[in-house]
């Protein structure tokens, strides 16, 4: 019995199997991939996600042209730890990044990681970026790596945010030149030069990546009137525009990104690169939902970006590859920014790297419709987290978070030396578990009433938490940023008081 069982298994698998690798087979010709990356744009900030209010028609087609994930996380609850994950597939806190990296700060993403855009390029694929990049302190140090070190053929970005706003920003930099100030909006001005480098710049006898990284809705936005005046008047003055709401200027900026991503997508097309592309739609966290920027929404998840509730990390996430992927899907596959890499270099027919762990898995099963099988939960660790919970695990409907022992870092305090002790020193403490497919708001705790699942869980946890924290680097003590680096972290200081 046992044995014809297992033979029906077999036979089952074989079915499911084949069709996906005459799929496989099709990926010998090497797609191009356009990977575009929203900053705070919260899980519900999209119409096709559940939005009542914000309209981002572009968005929305392309959502009906692929498949639209329910259950896509990042890689962590902010900005550069989030960015450090999906770029080398591998938990941020390894490598050392704990927070947001300031301006001058010693944080960075050290030469010896293997980035998504070091492996396409080496195998043959034409490389660029363009947007935000945040993996160092600046592009004026010459001892951190920069975006061409990271595997770039061709880059021009921004350290953090677009200053002084998203209107006229002066700090874009091109392959390490200052451009100045750049007349326009971030996400228009991302946009151009991404369709510039796609006819003029590219070799149009590779394959490319392309990474688009906006800006939007990160603070501090600017919108041109064309988006803002969609909105009815409502709440405060912004504090970047007095002349529009903040309800305004926030869903504004929404669909000013929403115009140009679908300039960005057009651009694909008239070109005639859509048909062989395959484009990942992400954002790097939950939204922001500060005192000067409240309108962000999670679609009723927990908590908000810098959390490792689910409203801090579950993200929209939509893919599109022509004759690949069936248009007009939904998938509820977790999925983790950090299984990127590991998912385009499978179809890329990359070896992915043998010196460091990934944490994330290939989800090319997913985009045809099979399970994915994972080695260890998605996991989350994130010792700044404003919420008690710092670490926390998936595995199926079954997530479970810990706090830690020891002082806490303060959400919002720079990498110095005393909260690498604590990183270091840090054990697992108190838990929670929670049921997503019955709980999605993380409210029920079923710790005691689920104690074989919660040891389990625990057990897993507990063993990739030791072996990440341990791993993770200790950086030289920060002591004097520039006056440039001041600017922009008092300002972000400035908004959580």
């Amino acid at each position: 019995m046992h044995i014809r069982l297992s033979l029906l298994a077999m036979t089952l698998v074989t079915q499911l199997l084949l069709p996906l690798c005459s799929r496989a087979a099709k990926h010998l010709d090497r797609p191009n991939i356009l990977l575009v990356l929203c900053d705070d744009l919260g899980y519900g900030d999209l119409a096709c996600y559940g939005s009542p209010t914000v309209k981002t028609p572009n968005v929305d087609r392309f959502a009906g042209a692929g498949m639209r994930f329910t259950d896509f996380y990042s890689a962590a609850p902010n900005c550069s730890p989030s960015r450090t994950g999906l770029m080398t597939g591998r938990t941020p806190t390894r490598l050392g990044i704990h927070n947001w990296i300031p301006v001058d700060s010693p944080m960075h993403v050290k030469p010896s990681e293997t980035t998504i855009a070091t492996l396409l390029r080496k195998s043959g694929y034409d490389t660029a970026m363009v947007g935000k990049w945040h993996l160092n302190g600046g592009f004026h140090k010459t001892d951190q790596p920069q975006p061409n070190d990271h595997g770039f053929d061709h880059w021009m970005a921004t350290q953090n945010n677009a200053i002084p706003t998203h209107h006229n920003p002066d700090n874009f930099y091109r392959n390490g030149i200052a451009l100045g100030t750049i007349q326009g909006y971030a996400s228009q001005i991302v946009t151009d030069e991404s369709l510039r480098w796609l006819s003029q710049v590219r070799d149009p006898s590779k394959p490319f990546f392309l990474f688009v990284s906006y800006h939007e809705p990160h603070e501090p936005i600017a919108s041109a009137p064309e988006f803002t005046v969609n909105y009815p008047e409502k709440g405060k003055p912004s504090r970047y525009d007095p002349s529009v709401t903040t309800f305004q200027a926030h869903h504004g900026n929404i669909s000013q990104m929403d115009f140009h991503f679908g300039r960005l997508i057009d651009g694909l097309k008239d070109r005639g690169l859509d048909s062989n592309t395959l484009i990942i739609f992400t954002s790097d966290n939950g939204p922001a939902i500060t005192g000067s920027h409240p309108h962000g929404f999670t679609a009723g998840y927990r908590e908000k970006k810098g959390h490792t509730y689910d409203g801090g990390i579950r993200v929209p996430g939509i893919m599109v590859w022509p004759g690949q992927i069936k248009a007009g899907t939904t998938n509820n596959t977790p999925v983790s920014g950090l299984d990127i890499l590991p998912t385009l270099a499978e179809l890329a027919g990359i070896k992915r790297p043998a010196t460091r762990p990934l944490d994330g898995t290939s989800v090319v099963a997913a985009m045809y419709g099979v399970p994915v099988s994972r080695k260890q939960p998605l996991y989350w660790h994130f010792n700044a987290s404003r919420s008690a919970p710092k670490v926390a695990i998936r595995s199926g409907p079954w997530k479970l978070l810990a706090t830690v022992t020891g002082e806490q870092i303060s959400p919002y305090s720079d990498i110095l030396g005393k909260n690498q002790d604590l990183l270091k020193a840090a054990e697992l403490d108190q838990f929670e578990l929670y049921n997503l497919e019955t709980d999605p708001a993380e409210k029920n705790n079923l710790l005691e009433q689920k104690k074989e699942i919660a040891q389990s869980l625990i057990l897993a946890m507990t063993e990739i938490y030791l072996d990440v924290r341990d791993e993770s680097p200790i950086w030289p003590i920060w002591k004097s940023p520039r006056w440039e680096g001041k600017r922009i972290n008092d300002f972000v200081r400035s908004l959580n008081k």
